[in-house]
This record gives structure tokens, sequence and C-alpha cells, in this order.
């Protein structure tokens, strides 16, 4: 049975409506960012082994301009020393862990350093707490556990090791050498574990909930229009075929 030439092209405008509107909600997703470490040798009492770390960018207006880091146990601030960084960025030994600072990166430009560790602790995995500060102010805290196996919105970078070597021992610790700057001092605040504690701040929560209200305003404005014009187009073929059949 043939197919009327007015539901064939109704069936086109519907399909062609559904691929409009899943695209205007994938682009009014936001993207994720994620907070990542790595290690040139994952091994739990490797020694001075470098790790990697990258903090992406999130924000389409603002750069980079610190990102503090909390130290899992077994690391101390003194077994740690900056390998790169980027230009004019500074490394600053905290209590808990570091802070990395500079001149602001600029926007969309993913936050990359690397610090050598004295040695790795004998542990499966470790992770690093992270929180990164924007030139706009703006915070993110990457600094949630897994916990029951769920996985975290805001998960903190994990590193997990291979079992130790055989006869790898724990190397003397090093003595504390409190607060201690890589090169010129740094206007930056320090990173301590109440700071990290404070991710559900109000403020936080004001930004994010305006955030969220921003992009699902633009998406339904979007997701409004595709279908009103879709819907013009119908009705104006519809008209056209029958006025064609007519005459």
């Amino acid at each position: 049975m043939s197919i009327h030439p007015v539901a064939r092209t109704g069936r086109r405008i519907a399909l062609a409506g559904t691929v409009a509107l899943t695209a205007t909600l994938a682009l009014a997703a936001p993207a994720a960012a994620h907070a990542e470490v790595e290690a040139d040798t994952p091994q739990a009492l490797a020694e001075n082994v470098t790790l990697s770390f990258v903090s992406e960018a999130e924000s389409s207006s603002a750069g980079f301009t610190q990102l503090r880091i909390v130290l899992p146990e077994g690391i101390a601030p003194g077994d740690v020393t900056l390998d790169e960084a980027p230009k004019g960025w500074k490394l600053k030994a905290t209590d808990d862990g570091y802070s990395i600072a500079g001149p602001a990166l600029n926007a969309g430009v993913d936050a990359e350093h690397k610090i050598k560790v004295r040695q790795l602790p004998d542990a499966k995995e470790i992770a690093f707490k992270t929180v990164e500060t924007y030139s706009d102010g703006k915070v993110s805290r990457w600094i949630e556990l897994p916990t029951g196996g769920q996985e975290p919105e805001q998960p903190a970078p994990v590193l997990k090791l291979k079992t130790a070597a055989p006869g790898a021992k724990p190397v003397d610790p090093s003595p504390s050498p409190g607060t201690t700057e890589s090169a010129t001092p740094s206007p930056t605040p320090t990173a301590t574990e109440s700071d990290i504690a404070a991710a559900g701040s109000d403020t936080d929560a004001k930004a994010a909930e305006a955030d969220d209200n921003s992009s699902t305003g633009v998406a339904i404005g979007l997701v409004l229009a595709a279908v009103a014009l879709l819907g013009a187009g119908a009705w104006w073929l519809v008209q056209r075929r029958k006025a064609s059949s007519q005459s």
C-alpha cells in the first residue's frame, strides 16, 4: 500500500523535529570537567615518582589562577618538588599539601603541572583532593571520594597503585619544612582541610543554582523555537500539497 504524499511529508517533519530537539538538548547540557592524576611509576613504595595533574577548564570566560592540592596520607609536603607548571606559576608548601598559582591562564585552557614525589605510600590507591580557582573568583572543588559504590559528582583525582616491589621499604620521613615556597612569595591563600570542607557553602550553591536555571532557560527557549519553526513548515507543506492536488 502506497503512502500518501502528505503523510510521508508529515513523517519526515516529525523525524527532523526529533533530531533537532536532541541536538538542542545536547548543546544545552553543560560540559563535564574533571581533575585527574597519573604517575610514571604507579607502584606502592616507588621512589622519585613524577605525578602529572590535569585540571580541565570548565569556564568560557575565565582562566585558572590557582590549584590547591591536599596530599594523601604517606606523602608529606616536604617530599614534593615542582617539576613542570604553566609559565610564571610557583609552588608553595602548606600544612596538608601544596598550592600552585600564577598569572591567569586563558579561558578554556586546561591547567597542567607535574611534581616529583620522594616516595609513594604503601597503599592500593591514593586520592589528591583538588580545589581550583578561576580569575573571576569561581571555585571548583574536586574533593569527593566514592561511598557505597556510588560515583561522586565532584570526584577527587585518584591514583591506583600496583603492589610494592619485593624488598621495597618505606624511606625515613623527611623533616617538616613548614610553609615554604619554590620561588617568590605568592599572595594566594594556602589549602587547608577546612577550605576543602566548605564545598557545600551557600555561595557556591547559589551560583550553581543560577547557572542551572540559566542553562535550563536557554534550552527551553531553543526547543520551543525549533518546535514552532517545524510546525509552521509542516502547515505550509500540507497546504501546498492540498492546493496541488485540487488544481
